[in-house]
Parts: structure tokens; sequence; C-alpha cells
């Protein structure tokens, strides 16, 4: 399983105008095919007067799932072009939708490809890209009295508190490195008289 990966930093749209026609990239972060697939609707039905809305999408951390679509475009000048940038700036889980109004000029299909991935590589730019790191859950189960201290030096230290919740005792859950766990549970024992359970969980990603 891939350690980290990138990705779109948020959802956004980017636009660019070359011979008169508007190239407008909406890009958006996508866990899912399906997820996706919602978006490239959502853009469609938004501009369902556009020439073309031309789209390429990458799930899974590894890459593992790239489509793309040229939606009556010469064939590889539109979407393909778009899942090469992607590909190439190494970003995971995310779909693009280039939208295209045409403007009454032709570009050809050289000025097609670098429309469509330039609109991809430009809106990367605008909107920012974030790293995703993998992580192990564990959840910390530890009496009210030390709660307090020890969720302040686990912030402290830098660990990734993800949640905090109040009950008989109290239970931190915290991300960590895999290769951090075994030395985790030694700290853990020393800061809290060895009082504290740790309970290993599943795997995540959060931002690195």
């Amino acid at each position: 399983m891939q350690e980290r990966y990138r990705t779109v930093a948020r959802a956004g749209v980017h636009e660019i105008e070359i011979n008169k026609s508007r190239f407008i990239c909406s890009l958006a972060p996508a866990a899912t095919e399906r997820e996706a697939q919602d978006v490239i609707q959502r853009v469609r039905k938004e501009h369902s007067t556009a020439s073309h809305n031309c789209f390429a999408y990458v799930i899974g951390a590894d890459g593992g799932v790239q489509k793309a679509s040229d939606d009556g475009e010469p064939g590889g000048t539109a979407g393909v072009p778009m899942l090469q940038m992607l590909v190439r700036r190494e970003v995971r889980y995310v779909v693009s939708v280039v939208t295209r109004y045409y403007g009454g000029v032709k570009l050809g299909a050289g000025g097609l490809i670098r429309a469509y991935g330039g609109a991809v590589g430009e809106a990367l730019d605008t909107l920012g890209t974030v790293v995703r790191q993998r992580f192990r859950l564990v959840t910390i189960t530890v009496d009210h009295q030390r709660a307090g201290k020890l969720e302040n030096d686990l912030r402290a230290t830098g660990r990734a508190v993800r949640d905090v919740r109040y009950a008989e005792d109290v239970t931190i859950e915290v991300g960590l490195p895999e290769a951090d766990v075994e030395a985790f549970r030694g700290w853990l024992a020393d800061t809290t008289a060895g009082t504290a359970v740790l309970v290993l969980g599943g795997e995540a990603y959060q931002d690195a």
C-alpha cells in the first residue's frame, strides 16, 4: 500500500481563454469512482449548453483507476492530455472536468491537447495540492486524571490527535506512522505510568 499520495487541496474552478474558446476546468477530490461520476454529472448539468464537457479522473493512492473522456472532441485531444497532466503531477483521488465553449476558431489537434492539458495544470497550480500520509489508527483509553496532560503531551510532540471522547474513561484516537507504533507504546507507558490501554485500529490517510 502507498505510504503517501498527493491530491488537490480543495474543489474549485479555473478558466482560461484560447482563441475565443473558453476552457473551464472544474477540479475536485473524489474518494471513489462514484464520487467522481457525481462531480462529472453535476458539471454537465451546470454547463448543459457547452460544446464539450471532457473529463479525467484518477482514483486510488497507487493511481489504480484511471478514466478519461473526449466528449466529442477528436480522439485523444482532450481526456487523455487531461489524464496525463494528473498523472504527471502525481495527484490521486481527483476528478477534473474541462468545459469548452467553442469560440468559432479551430485549434487543431495540437492546440486542443495543449488547451485541455494546460487547463488542468493551471487549475492544479491555482487550487494547490496536499500530501496525505498513511497512518495506523490507535485508540488510547486513560483515566480522567491523566487525560488532560496526555492530550497536551500528544499534541506537543506532534502526534495527530483525531478524536477525544469523554465517558467513564477518556478515549483518545491518534494517527501514527506504522514505523512509530512500537516506540509509541513505550512512550505511552512511561508517560502514563503504565495505566493507559492502547488498541491498534485500521489504517487511514491524513494530511502529512
